[in-house]
């Protein structure tokens, strides 16, 4: 089995409110930051920074509008994004094997 390289581990994706949300996204589609905010649990601030540190890398698009009079943006996965999210949880499936091998 070849070594797992954790140091080559995408840092943009390996948090775990950055995966929460490139899950999220990818499971179900384009979401709005009040629904990632209840579905993750998080706080208007801590998810607000990953989603800008998602956006700067180009995983994730977001499209503002307002609805209603009030603001409303919307988040989408990428194509990168998707790519990313696809080779990060390709070695934490290496790593998976790897340790059920050991056992």
């Amino acid at each position: 089995m070849p070594p797992i390289d954790f140091n080559g581990l995408d840092t943009a994706v390996h948090g775990p409110l950055r995966l929460g949300v490139l899950s999220a996204l990818r499971i179900h589609g384009a979401l709005d930051f009040t629904t990632l905010k209840k579905r993750l649990e998080a706080t208007d601030g801590a998810l607000g920074m990953h989603l800008h540190k998602l956006e700067e890398t180009g995983y994730i698009t977001c499209k503002k509008a307002f609805v209603q009079e009030r603001p409303k943006s919307t988040y989408r996965i990428t194509a990168r994004g998707k790519q990313a999210l696809e080779q990060y949880l390709e070695a934490m499936q290496r790593l998976i094997d790897a340790i059920e091998v050991a056992e």
